[in-house]
């Protein structure tokens, strides 16, 4: 058994892997157009991870864990907009290399990478805790507070109340979710889960042959300090924090807390980069922060896990 879990985690990281390499090959070559990882993107975040999420989410309990590991994608925002802006400030970063930081420095890519990579340290008895973070962490703080921080270092007109409501209720994956949520008392047939399964496992492949598509390894020197800023502090610091306060907590070795420690450790989301570019907060730096931070996430992903479990059997 222990040989058959063992492979199944090597087939999942060979699968990333492979499908990262293989977009960058493609964007190398020039086999597919440019527009690409934006119609591929537009098809996980309307039929991938909405499927997904009314697979596994249906199932969930909500009294695991869930509320602690649903704030925390919002608390390390929170640290990382006052972190980002003294340090940025003190080495004299532009406003908008600052807000670019806040942006995919302070949110994780907990749905494109973390999921895959919960399925594959965990497998799915972890996927519905991460669409949990996703959803009610990760996005409804980037259309929330991360909001904010746009037309503050963009210098956008505030949207109201109303309009960020209408955005937060629109996105597919969170009307999923509403939906998962509903349905909990209802039984849905065996062969619609199947169905939903079978969707939802388009994701990965997707979404890393995605990221390999927009890989940029450009112009590194010269955003060399503040690529470091950012990358420290979401693939060092976040998952630092993560791990001391859950051992500090006495949290235990359960689901929850692996799965926290895992989504704390991701590189800078996909979604906040594009909110960033669009806002014009300095796309090249956003473009190196994502470029750079999921490959090297492939590393320091597994490396907090292995700790967090050293350290819990040595407690």
């Amino acid at each position: 058994m222990v040989l058959i879990g063992w492979n199944y985690k090597m087939s999942n990281f060979i699968m990333l892997a492979a499908c990262l390499f293989a977009g960058l090959m493609l964007r190398l070559t020039g086999r597919v157009p440019e527009q690409a990882p934006a119609a591929i993107n537009g098809v996980i975040l309307h039929v991938s991870l909405p499927a997904l999420t009314l697979c596994y989410l249906h199932r969930v309990d909500l009294a695991s864990g869930a509320a602690a590991a649903v704030l925390m994608p919002w608390l390390l925002f929170g640290v990382g907009a006052a972190i980002f802006w003294l340090i940025g400030r003190s080495m004299g970063l532009a406003p908008a290399s600052i807000g670019a930081l806040t942006l995919v420095g302070g949110f994780g890519n907990t749905s494109f990478v973390g999921l895959p990579m919960i399925e594959s340290l965990y497998g799915r008895s972890g996927l519905p805790l991460g669409l949990l973070i996703d959803q009610l962490g990760s996005y409804l703080a980037l259309s929330t507070v991360g909001v904010l921080a746009v037309t503050i270092y963009a210098g956008q007109r505030q949207k109201s109340a109303w309009q960020v409501c209408r955005q937060v209720a629109s996105f597919p994956p969170f009307i999923a979710i509403v939906f998962a949520l509903l349905l909990l008392p209802v039984t849905l047939p065996e062969p619609l889960i199947k169905a939903l399964g079978r969707i939802g496992d388009t994701l990965a492949p997707l979404a890393l042959l995605s990221v390999g598509l927009q890989l940029r390894f450009g112009a590194c020197r010269v955003h060399a300090r503040a690529l470091s800023l950012g990358l420290g502090f979401k693939l060092l610091v976040c998952p630092g924090l993560a791990v001391a306060a859950l051992l500090a907590t006495h949290a235990g070795s359960g689901m929850s807390s692996h799965v926290m420690v895992i989504e704390s450790a991701m590189p800078p989301m996909i979604g906040a980069g594009i909110v960033a570019t669009q806002a014009k907060l300095d796309p090249t730096l956003v473009s190196l922060m994502i470029g750079i931070g999921i490959p090297l996430a492939f590393v320091t992903v597994p490396a907090w896990h292995w700790l967090f479990e050293f350290a819990l059997s040595a407690a």
